[in-house]
């Protein structure tokens, strides 16, 4: 354990009022939301210090992880190329390099490889390295793609001549780092971001050969709680600008063969009113919530009439089945679902002759439609993978409906046999008499003795739906005896948009709850107890963390919060803050009373008490663009002075990345590596 003779640092206090509906709180570690202040850096350091030093005797057994993690992973990997426009695309990686290579093959596999990108190369004398929205014209000739070497999520578009090799020039910052062709292969629209919020609220167009000083203004969204992006439809005809809020969108296009034009608004935006819209011979698809369908339908429209008088079911609403997507092809419509948490996708045939589902035989499971770029096709690609089988690429036949598994992920080393382990689903009843499911996997063999060392994890927002996924990593925890359990808590959309709806703004607290009570069941049926139970979350997951450990610390031995949104009320106050305007139909809006009363009852930092707390591993990146650094630096700060208790309380700041951590697979593992030394050296487990 911890050598009680290392002292944690103190963070110095210097108090701040602040004042909102009447109400005055005291903020004594504002100031630590000062970036450039040498005293800010300083903290950060003393406290990665500490973390180092007081782990300092799990240094070899982390070290041990990460080299048994990385020995399962294929290190000269590569994707299943897909087939665009002429060319196989390709992405791979090298034995022993973090990054990957972006290649293609003209016509056929058997052709001569062109390397497009080597991110090793590009990323020398990086700290930390993205590459994102790879876009080639339509003749080939050029890709635009963007750059990011500090980890805040604003890219550098960059072009690049794939025949000659040569990187034009021209540099266009701030952007999302996506951009689209249009067909006359000359003219490029992108998305900027405002320089401080990070919203991306405006459209450019850049014509090859002329200076960014030129690119044109093509929209800019004046509403703060909408962003904007832009694609070209599958069949591409459109280009196509989407603005969009949490619960609104709106979307406007231009034939891609005249990017000069004007853009025309599909459906006008309708507060509540949310739509998504794909492109079919003369008509449009559209996935939408219109007519109170919370659930979603599938309507169509022709392209002369899009306004939303003009739209006709196709499929309708239904109450019990979430509509998540569509895949449109010559032949076929393919359906994305979700009926009782679980994935289902539905084939029919244009024709009507024919409509099945394909089947799966788990309840652990998530299938997905992958990269569907040709229409011409019967050949739908998905992926498919659970908790203990790893994930596998397949082209399905959708006439003969034979399957082939292009690619399963290999687990290296030989030890690892799926049918050791055992998956399960179980149903906690949550304390409104709601039934949350749990997803979870272990060791065969596992006996319901209270004495197994478990993670449960969580997300619980946005309407992200927590799918049960395979993970070489996972293994080290699985081998070592614990269970490993997903909460599919309310906040996300895992049983539908009523989950998600009954999770958020002024239900929000059905979320923390959710959890609770997931974790007294699983200590109530044994599988685990107060002694053996942690817990783990990131982003808006690391602020369920931080709302469990103060409504129930005493049932988690141990926390995991990564980069955690715990000063939920100074942070949604704060326009000038990423992300801040865009999120008020999500959490509320705190300038209303309601909303801020309601928040400030939840917020972890604001809710941190003279109690005991479990043992905390908090970690964070510096240069964060979602989450800012500050929010975990100020909550352990506050924490290390209020509670009562011996236990571990780690802050470990990475002073080089952002949200997502370090950007090299292998960075990536040593990150894992920590954390799970964390909850072995919590459990005793030396190796």
């Amino acid at each position: 354990m911890t050598d009680t003779n290392i002292l944690p640092p103190k963070a110095k206090i210097i108090p701040k009022q602040l004042e909102k509906h009447g109400h005055v709180r005291t903020d004594n570690y504002y100031w630590l939301n000062e970036r450039d202040n040498p005293e800010v850096i300083a903290y950060l350091n003393q406290e990665n210090d500490y973390y180092r030093q007081a782990t300092a005797h799990t240094k070899a057994f982390q070290e041990a992880l990460f080299a048994e993690m990385k020995a399962r992973i294929k290190e000269d990997d590569e994707s299943v190329p897909y087939f665009y426009n002429g060319y196989y695309y390709i992405t791979r990686f090298e034995k022993g390099k973090d990054y990957p290579i972006y290649s293609r093959k003209k016509g056929s596999l058997e052709a001569p490889e062109e390397i497009m990108f080597d991110c090793n190369e590009m990323a020398k004398g990086h700290a930390y390295f993205n590459l994102s929205g790879l876009s080639v014209s339509e003749d080939n000739v050029w890709a635009s793609f963007g750059v990011d070497t500090v980890s805040r999520r604003q890219y550098t578009i960059q072009i690049k001549n794939l025949q000659t090799g040569e990187i034009l020039p021209v540099k266009i910052e701030n952007t999302t780092g996506g951009a689209t062709w249009a067909a006359d292969n000359c003219t490029l629209f992108y998305t900027r971001k405002d320089a401080q919020t990070l919203r991306s609220d405006t459209i450019y167009k850049h014509k090859l050969g002329t200076d960014t000083t030129e690119d044109v203004l093509v929209f800019f969204e004046k509403d703060e709680t909408f962003d904007v992006s832009v694609y070209k439809s599958k069949s591409k005809k459109y280009i196509i600008i989407s603005s969009s809020s949490t619960l609104t969108s709106e979307y406007r296009m231009v034939l891609a063969t005249t990017p000069d034009a004007k853009f025309t608004v599909f459906q006008k935006r309708t507060r509540g009113l949310e739509y998504s819209m794909s492109h079919f011979e003369d008509h449009f698809y559209i996935v939408t919530n219109k007519d109170k369908a919370t659930n979603f339908k599938l309507m169509k429209t022709p392209e002369t009439a899009m306004t939303k008088e003009n739209w006709v079911d196709v499929i309708p609403h239904r109450e019990d089945v979430l509509l998540e997507d569509i895949d449109i092809f010559a032949n076929y419509l393919v359906v994305s679902e979700r009926f009782n948490g679980l994935n289902q996708i539905r084939i029919i045939t244009w024709s009507g002759a024919e409509e099945y589902y394909l089947p799966f035989d788990s309840e652990t499971y998530t299938a997905y439609t992958t990269t569907n770029l040709d229409f011409d096709t019967e050949v739908l690609r998905y992926s498919f993978q659970s908790l203990a089988t790893p994930s596998s690429v397949i082209d399905f036949n959708m006439k003969t409906k034979a399957k082939t598994v292009l690619k399963e992920q290999e687990v290296l080393g030989g030890k690892f046999n799926k049918a050791n382990y055992t998956e399960e689903r179980v149903w906690a009843t949550a304390q409104d008499g709601t039934q949350v499911p749990i997803s979870m996997v272990y060791r065969k063999g596992l006996s319901k003795n209270g004495n197994n060392p478990t993670l449960l994890y969580a997300y619980g927002s946005y309407g992200a739906t927590m799918d049960c996924y395979f993970s070489t990593v996972r293994l080290s925890l699985l081998d070592r005896g614990f269970i490993f359990a997903i909460a599919h808590i309310r906040g996300g959309e895992d049983l539908g948009r009523a989950w998600y709806d009954n999770g958020k703004l002024l239900k929000k607290k059905n979320t923390f709850t959710d959890f609770i009570d997931c974790s007294r069941f699983l200590i109530d049926s044994k599988y685990t107890s107060v002694k053996h139970l942690y817990a783990e979350g990131g982003s808006a997951g690391g602020l369920l963390m931080g709302a469990v450990v103060n409504m129930a610390p005493y049932l988690y031995h141990g926390v995991i919060a990564q980069v955690p949104f715990v000063d939920v009320v100074t942070t949604m106050l704060d326009e000038t803050i990423p992300l801040t305007t865009g999120e008020y139909d999500e959490w509320g809006n705190p300038n209303q009373k309601k909303y801020y009363d309601y928040m400030l009852s939840y917020s972890p930092y604001d809710n941190v008490t003279a109690q005991d707390y479990p043992n905390m591993y908090i970690s964070t990146g510096l240069h964060d663009s979602q989450v800012q650094y500050w929010e975990p630096a100020k909550w352990v700060a506050k924490l290390r002075v209020l509670k009562t208790d011996n236990n571990q309380l780690y802050l470990d700041t990475n002073m080089d990345a952002g949200h997502g951590g370090a950007s090299g697979r292998f960075e990536a593992i040593k990150e894992i590596a920590k954390e799970y030394s964390f909850l072995l050296d919590l459990e005793g487990i030396k190796r």
